[in-house]
């Protein structure tokens, strides 16, 4: 059977839909591992083995014009160097390999809610940080993971590394105000 580079062949497996709902990029396929439709999944999850409790993939290929679809995850296993995943309605090398670089998206709502004194990075991205006697220190920009904490980059009127240690560092975080405070020297 032969392909189109800018489409996949749809099969019953694979769910023609509408694209999720605030979409968030959980990983991304890799090459193809074997002949019978598995491949590589590298994960954005924290940790990585998390993207095993999410079984359905809106999957954006990368060629331009490609359609992007919603595909159920049949199976995982661990390698030695990592994880495969093998895809519904994906049976052959060559429809793997027209995958290959794709994004994996879930739908925001997919998400479990956190337990309390966790949070997604997402959520603090964007959050307003300010000193606790009221000085604004900016916007968290981004957060960096290190092997002792987390740590959060935060833009204002110069560039900050703030630890992410919450009931020291962090005295309070208010993810729906989008406001966290911080006992951190400004100066630093």
């Amino acid at each position: 059977m032969k392909t189109s580079s800018r489409l996949l062949p749809l099969s019953d497996s694979a769910v023609s839909a509408a694209a999720p709902e605030s979409p968030i990029v959980i990983g991304e396929l890799g090459r193809a591992f074997g002949v019978k439709g598995w491949c590589w999944v590298h994960s954005h999850t924290r940790p990585s083995e998390g993207i095993t409790q999410y079984r359905r993939w809106w999957v954006q290929p990368k060629p331009v014009g490609s359609v992007p679809q919603w595909f159920e995850v049949a199976r995982f296993a661990d390698q030695n160097k990592g994880l495969i995943v093998k895809l519904k309605g994906v049976e052959q090398r060559e429809a793997v390999e027209l995958l290959t670089g794709a994004s994996l998206s879930i739908s925001v709502n997919a998400l479990p809610e956190p337990p309390a004194g966790e949070y997604y990075w997402r959520d603090l991205i964007g959050c307003q940080v300010q000193h606790v006697n009221g000085q604004s220190l900016g916007v968290v920009r981004e957060l960096l993971e290190t092997g002792a904490n987390d740590v959060l980059v935060v833009e204002g009127d110069r560039e900050r590394l703030i630890p992410f240690i919450p009931g020291e560092v962090l005295v309070s975080i208010e993810v729906d105000a989008r406001r966290i405070v911080a006992d951190w020297d400004p100066d630093f």
